[in-house]
């Protein structure tokens, strides 16, 4: 997603997947606190009606928008038209559901487009506090909180050790208190959504995000991707390599680092005896 990249005219999917995540997240809002019975999928991750519900309101809304496009929602089964058809679109519903069942506020409606094989959009909408991120290729990344919107950019920090980091708060590994010993890092924020780690980062609050294991998906990081890019950071696996969101799989296996980009490839050199042992 470099400046030379040739820009689409994606104001319309932008205004539909707003739309979408707005609302599919103001339903999971009114229903935090509702006493939801909690269910485990695959991997012993909780779901709740929430997931469930604000997934099929932005499935069939996209659907309905966009008819030639394929879907791929964390709530719904893989029908793996996204390996064939020329733009797909990723969702997270709510990304950060420990902290939904929590009551907290860290977590997300997320939404990413792929054109081709370029992540082209991203929206993360935080319900508590109505957080609108949005980001579409080579039109920067902005934040639009009560009618106020924002250009985004990264922070310019540019020594390892000077690094603000932000890190899981449900899943955070002990390798993580490594990964801060290695940079020298002292600073250290935990919040759940993946989408507003990076999102953090994109505003300048935030400069690094480690994660060493295979625990996110695809539709954890395209959307939030774009933001980041386009706000001049950069996220990619823990080996630096790009990811691959036309693989057949979905799960980000060589794990995560993102950063303002700065120091990018001194942190990947630097873990690498860490990550990649």
């Amino acid at each position: 997603m470099s400046a030379s990249a040739p820009r689409l005219d994606l104001s319309r999917e932008l205004a539909v997947a707003c739309d979408l995540a707005q609302r599919a997240g103001d339903v999971a809002l009114s229903m935090q606190s509702a006493g939801l019975a909690v269910a485990r999928k695959a991997g012993d991750e909780p779901v709740t009606e929430a997931d469930v519900r604000a997934s099929q309101l932005i499935v069939e809304g996209l659907r309905m928008a966009f008819p030639d496009d394929a879907i791929l929602s964390e709530e719904a089964p893989d029908d793996r038209t996204r390996l064939s058809r020329a733009r797909v679109w990723m969702i997270d519903p709510i990304d950060g559901t420990s902290d939904f069942i929590r009551g907290e506020d860290g977590y997300a409606t997320m939404i990413g487009l792929l054109v081709g094989d370029t992540p082209s959009l991203g929206i993360v909408y935080q319900p508590r506090g109505g957080r609108l991120y949005t980001a579409t290729l080579g039109e920067g990344a902005y934040l639009e909180v009560a009618g106020e919107r924002t250009a985004l950019r990264v922070s310019a920090m540019a020594r390892t050790e000077d690094l603000r980091m932000v890190a899981s708060r449900s899943h955070r590994q002990e390798v993580i208190s490594e990964v801060r010993q290695v940079l020298g890092i002292s600073d250290e924020l935990n919040v759940g959504s993946v989408g507003l780690k990076l999102g953090l980062i994109a505003r300048g609050d935030r400069d690094l995000y480690v994660n060493p294991i295979g625990r996110t998906k695809r539709w954890d990081t395209l959307g939030p991707q774009v933001l980041l890019h386009e706000a001049g950071g950069r996220l990619t696996t823990a080996r630096g390599q790009a990811i691959d969101y036309r693989a057949e799989e979905l799960a980000n296996l060589d794990g995560l680092i993102a950063s303002n980009g700065l120091v990018h490839d001194e942190i990947v050199a630097k873990l690498a005896p860490l990550l990649q042992r």
